[in-house]
């Protein structure tokens, strides 16, 4: 767990927590829908949240991701942080996406919840390397990653389907070593 000011906690999603999820994401459907993938009816609801919270708990205990709700102190979930695509090996990699509440946008919550998703990274995990990548429309997340240190290194065209089209991204890494704690 950690402390992203008075109010915000960021930490594991848990059993239990698809009731929240469901709040959270009813809450931002409009806020979130231009950069997500386009939702069911059913993405929704609390039972379809409650499994994806126990695919987390799972997918957590085997090293495949880790996946975080940046949680106020009403114990609303306020927001996700993601590490993804956990790969080992000769890549020592993982995938970071995220989103905050539309009422938090603009506090450096997403900033400073980046970097405690880096540092975990780094020093828990022991990863080389974090990559994302944003919409090239987004600028607001290319302020939070350059803030955290992560340097541009690509442009792919119609990398994701987000909002119902293939949409082009930046692609952006941090090299986790770099931030010290060299193996």
């Amino acid at each position: 767990m950690f402390r992203l000011d008075a109010e915000h906690i960021l930490r594991p999603v848990r059993l239990g927590d698809g009731a929240a999820l469901a709040r959270a994401y009813l809450a931002n459907r409009e806020h979130l829908a231009p950069w997500e993938p386009t939702r069911t009816v059913a993405f929704f609801t609390e039972a379809s949240q409650e499994h994806h919270a126990q695919q987390c708990v799972s997918d957590a205990a085997s090293g495949r991701s880790i996946r975080f709700v940046i949680e106020s102190v009403d114990g609303e979930i306020r927001g996700r942080m993601n590490l993804n695509n956990i790969v080992r090996g000769a890549f020592w990699s993982a995938d970071l996406g995220y989103w905050v509440d539309a009422s938090l946008q603009g506090r450096g919550i997403a900033t400073r919840a980046v970097g405690h998703i880096a540092r975990h990274a780094r020093t828990e995990l022991r990863l080389h390397r974090l990559q994302a990548a944003t919409l090239v429309h987004n600028l607001g997340s290319q302020r939070v990653l350059a803030s955290n240190g992560f340097e541009q290194i690509g442009f792919a065209p119609r990398y994701l389907q987000i909002a119902g089209e293939w949409q082009d991204h930046l692609l952006f890494q941090k090299l986790l070593e770099d931030d010290g704690d060299r193996r």
